[in-house]
């Protein structure tokens, strides 16, 4: 019996240790998202073979942007071969990923990840595979880099998602992108090139391509030393977060109200993710929250002089009123409000640090 070629034994290896960890219940239905690309067709080839033998379903849902000519017959082909390989059920999803001023890559990236749970959801799903690389965490990291980002961002994608009663999975963090490409030659499946991974009008299309040289001035470690910082950073991140979440309690009324006196007693890195967490709460929309809006509610903390009130993405005031920071209406945005604290926590997500494609 020939050795089986290593880029298959690694996407393989992968994905059993992936769905091995989550702990999915006997026969649950794990959907792989494809676009036809090397990285989703590898995995999908690989979750063919892995699922059945831990006592899984496998299927796959492929996502039609319509952006691109001939992108329905593509989606079409992408079906046809996943029913072949005996993935079930297999389906095609159109969208509609007309920009609604996020820019064209959040457009399509939301759209596609709405599809996406619909589609487990109603195939009952358990769980959704995305094949997102190394070399897409050291990319991730890379922006987060370039746009100033701070834990959040640099923690790149995290192995597991939960949106909407969903898990999104990505099994391929820790395998590069060559294997990908090499396990589909090995297993003998033409993938498709997304013109948009060379357009450098997108920022990760423009990352992508200046990799090679930094790989080439820093050493061929770069992308793996990259998403490994993602790593022990997210490790790091995470202990914040609950560190934080449990100073809520101490501070935070019944009325929802924060009190001043002991947020005054925290570290910056505590407070000031306390108070996203709390501009959050007031519905103001994650994609329009930035530092500067949380520097200026920590200045009503910790620089306070009378100023008057903060506001926030979403219409919303927060002001500081007998030792407390409160929310405020602002009328004459009330009705922006009310349309921002209706975006779904979908959308709220895939607009923070950590967003990726």
């Amino acid at each position: 019996m020939a050795d089986l070629p290593a880029p298959v034994a690694a996407l393989r290896n992968a994905v059993r240790a992936c769905l091995r960890t989550v702990d999915l219940p006997p026969d649950a239905m794990v959907l792989v998202a494809c676009s036809g690309g090397a990285d989703s067709l590898a995995l999908a080839a690989t979750a063919a073979f892995v699922a059945p033998r831990l006592g899984l379903r496998a299927g796959l849902v492929t996502v039609d942007h319509r952006l691109q000519d001939g992108s329905t017959e593509r989606a079409a082909d992408v079906v046809t071969w996943a029913a072949s390989v005996g993935l079930a059920p297999t389906s095609m999803v159109a969208v509609d990923a007309t920009p609604q001023g996020d820019g064209p890559e959040a457009a399509a990236r939301v759209a596609r990840y709405a599809a996406l749970c619909a589609a487990a959801k109603r195939d009952g799903a358990a769980a959704v595979l995305l094949g997102h690389t190394r070399d897409d965490q050291a990319e991730t990291v890379l922006l987060a880099l370039a746009r100033g980002a701070g834990l959040r961002g640099l923690s790149g994608m995290p192995v597991r998602r939960d949106v909407d009663g969903v898990a999104f999975l990505r099994p391929l963090l820790n395998v590069s992108r060559t294997d990908t490409v090499a396990a589909c030659a090995e297993l003998g499946l033409v993938a498709w090139t997304d013109p948009h991974n060379e357009d450098a009008r997108f920022a990760r299309s423009r990352v992508r391509a200046a990799l090679p040289l930094l790989s080439e001035l820093l050493g061929a470690g770069v992308v793996t030393n990259l998403a490994r910082t993602a790593a022990l950073v997210a490790a790091d991140a995470s202990a914040l977060d609950t560190w934080a979440d449990s100073a809520a309690a101490d501070t935070q009324d019944d009325d929802g109200s924060l009190r001043v006196e002991p947020l005054t007693a925290l570290p910056a890195a505590i407070r000031t993710r306390l108070l996203r967490s709390y501009a959050l709460q007031l519905g103001s929309p994650a994609g329009a929250l930035s530092s500067a809006h949380i520097t200026a509610l920590d200045a009503l903390v910790m620089a306070w002089r009378g100023q008057g009130a903060v506001a926030l993405p979403g219409g919303i005031l927060v002001a500081r009123r007998d030792g407390r920071l409160r929310s405020v209406i602002d009328e004459s945005l009330n009705g922006d409000r009310a349309i921002d604290r209706s975006v779904p926590e979908l959308h709220a997500w895939l607009t923070t640090d950590s967003d990726a494609d």
